[in-house]
């Protein structure tokens, strides 16, 4: 089992300077480390957004409250007639005014490659730039942080795939 003592986090491409509000991210995450360090901590990733809802909430963000649809957070991918969205995909926190959305995951992160559909999601969201992406360090002994960013390394220094966003924030708890 891996020993935490913090989060990690890495941006995305390495060549763009983390923002402010992806730092201030960063931070909630840092600052609520002893709730949710995988090393310690089963939690499931909607336990992890509950723990750290009330931050992100006072950070602008818009954040999931539960399962039920009107406690989700739905971000249009395409407008029908009249100008009607008509298909959105959910995501665990958004903030329309830095056009970043969050997404939270646990145990399915890696070995699932939930992290790939939150990319493909995000690059087709309206509006949204940037994406930060939070997964265990830890899933079962396993380093699904480190495989997430090794991906996401081999992805960006290749230069042969380029998505539609700024950045892609990887944070690890």
């Amino acid at each position: 089992m891996i020993r935490l003592k913090t989060i990690k986090w890495q941006i995305f491409p390495k060549n763009k300077k983390i923002l402010k509000i992806q730092k201030e991210v960063v931070d909630v995450f840092v600052n609520s480390f002893s709730s949710i360090n995988s090393s310690i901590h089963s939690l499931k990733s909607d336990e992890v957004l509950s723990i750290i809802r009330q931050k992100l909430l006072e950070l602008g963000f818009i954040v999931e409250s539960g399962k039920m649809k009107n406690q989700k957070i739905r971000v249009p991918v395409l407008y029908g007639e009249n100008g009607v969205a008509e298909k959105y995909f959910e995501a665990d926190a958004f903030n329309s005014e830095n056009g970043i959305v969050i997404e939270v995951e646990a145990g399915r992160a890696y070995l699932n490659n939930q992290f790939l559909k939150d990319i493909f999601q995000a690059c087709v969201m309206d509006n949204v730039r940037s994406l930060i992406l939070a997964v265990r360090i830890d899933y079962k002994g396993n380093p699904d942080y480190d495989k997430i960013k090794t991906f996401l390394d081999t992805l960006y220094i290749s230069g042969r795939f380029n998505l539609d966003l700024d950045s892609i924030l990887l944070i690890g708890y």
